[in-house]
């Protein structure tokens, strides 16, 4: 009962902390705060508490499970089964098709070949050639649902009741239901509006991008949890629709809206031009080809940051031998750096934010939280979901914290995004070039806020149990 009330109030704890960074603390949007974080709760509520939606989330995840096992058969023929082992059973339903059958056999309880334990996450599992691969499946499945016209009509409904419940601009709804199933790719969708939107339009639209995430992550993010959190795929999709109301909600506390928006009252139309029309193999090969660039650039990200804060900490350590120095000096620097680490600088950082969420009061869980929490801001997503995926594998830390934790990692929330969601928006409205590399700092902070407040939300209504995680 503690960890609920902390919960609930980091809710209102987080947006203080906005405030205190607003452009104008005379202007607090009282009407978005309350309309968003109702919303929040509505949601939270039916994702963790109502037992039809609760099961459609489960429902959901094993659907998405199925596909990253169906990636997996391009994998295994590319690297062969040492690399992508085959883990279905010659009993029962196999590969995709387990994960389907166990969605569709209420209460979702395991079926035979059913692959719910830890051996995913063993040594076989080797990023590049297991993880990779989900990112290229997944762009190329979105892409052929959008060549197909599938997901525009999603895309609009959700835009559609952001607008309708928060009233705001019909251009930052639509990149906000965008934002739940791709990244930069939203702004295109509003790309005639962005050279007359205000700034306060500008920062909304950037914070709901650092804080969801695209669905062509969701497969690689979902892979590593499911073993010991099998509707982890539903729950990352759930926390990408929980994150978008408390993105603008901290957006317009940080910079409040200052004019009258061009498109409010009003979600403009998705509109495909003739050279946007692909057939559907087209569609899928060029949707692949694009997953092939962000597999590249993923890549490419992990081994310069990785590398860089593994550089950092070597010096650290280095400076840490100053310990047994005869000068009484280098020896109190030497013992500071005896413990100091990137990791535990910005867990250190974080630890206030992270009591917030009321992930626990055990001081170990909640130290280990934070720095995974921490880590995000340099490391992107990735490290710090697969170090929770072995904690969770190992038992050390609880159903709750796993949950919240998966919640709030749940976001382009980092510095790497800066580069990448800059330069995209300013190669396509350059004449806003300058507001928009001011207003991403602030956006990204807000986008930080709004996966914490999502951890809030998961930590309020969350109770032990079976049926939240689909075990």
């Amino acid at each position: 009962m503690a960890l609920r009330l902390i919960s609930l109030l980091g809710i209102g704890g987080l947006c203080f902390i906005a405030w205190l960074g607003s452009e104008d603390r005379r202007q607090v949007p009282w009407k978005m705060i309350l309309w968003g974080i109702g919303l929040q709760l509505v949601l939270g509520l039916l994702i963790f508490l109502v037992p039809l939606s609760r099961d459609l989330v489960v429902w959901l995840s094993g659907i998405l499970n199925g596909l990253i096992d169906a990636s997996d058969a391009g994998a295994r023929f590319l690297f062969g089964p040492i690399l992508v082992p085959d883990f279905s059973q010659p009993v029962g339903p196999s590969g995709a098709g387990r994960w389907v059958a166990r969605a569709l056999t209420p209460p979702f309880t395991p079926v035979p070949g059913d692959r719910l334990g830890t051996d995913n996450l063993n040594l076989g599992y080797i990023f590049a050639f297991r993880s990779l691969p989900q990112v290229v499946f997944f762009s190329a499945i979105f892409s052929l649902l959008y060549g197909l016209g599938l997901i525009q009509p999603v895309i609009r409904a959700f835009a559609q009741f952001f607008r309708w419940s928060m009233n705001i601009s019909g251009a930052e709804a639509l990149a906000g239901g965008a934002n739940i199933f791709v990244g930069i790719e939203s702004a295109i969708a509003i790309r005639p509006f962005l050279e007359r939107m205000t700034r306060s339009e500008l920062c909304a639209i950037m914070a709901s991008m650092f804080g969801s995430i695209a669905s062509t992550m969701l497969g690689l993010y979902a892979g590593y949890l499911r073993g010991t959190f099998p509707a982890i795929a539903g729950h990352l999709m759930s926390a990408s629709v929980l994150t978008i109301p408390a993105a603008f909600v901290m957006a317009k506390i940080l910079v409040p809206e200052q004019a009258v928006p061009e498109t409010l009252g009003k979600v403009p139309a998705i509109d495909m031009t003739d050279g946007d029309r692909k057939s559907p193999m087209d569609s899928l090969i060029l949707g692949a080809l694009d997953g092939v660039k962000m597999a590249v650039g993923i890549v490419a990200a992990l081994i310069a940051i990785l590398g860089l804060i593994a550089l950092l900490n070597l010096i650290f350590a280095q400076l840490a031998t100053l310990a047994d120095s005869d000068v009484a000096l280098w020896r109190s620097l030497g013992q500071v750096f005896q413990v100091m680490t990137l990791q535990n600088i910005m867990g250190a950082i974080f630890l206030p934010l992270t009591f917030l969420t009321g992930v626990s009061l055990d001081w170990t869980e909640l130290w280990i939280s934070s720095q995974l929490i921490g880590r995000r801001l340099l490391e992107t997503a990735i490290p710090p979901y697969i170090a929770l995926a072995d904690l969770a594998a190992e038992g050390a830390i609880s159903d709750r914290a796993l949950v919240i934790v998966s919640y709030v990692l749940c976001g382009f929330a980092h510095i790497p995004s800066v580069g990448i969601f800059v330069g995209g928006l300013s190669g396509l409205v350059p004449s806003r070039r300058q507001d928009i590399s001011e207003l991403s700092w602030k956006a990204l902070w807000a986008g930080t806020l709004a996966t914490l407040m999502t951890g809030c939300i998961a930590g309020l209504y969350f109770y032990e149990g079976t049926a939240v995680l689909g075990r």
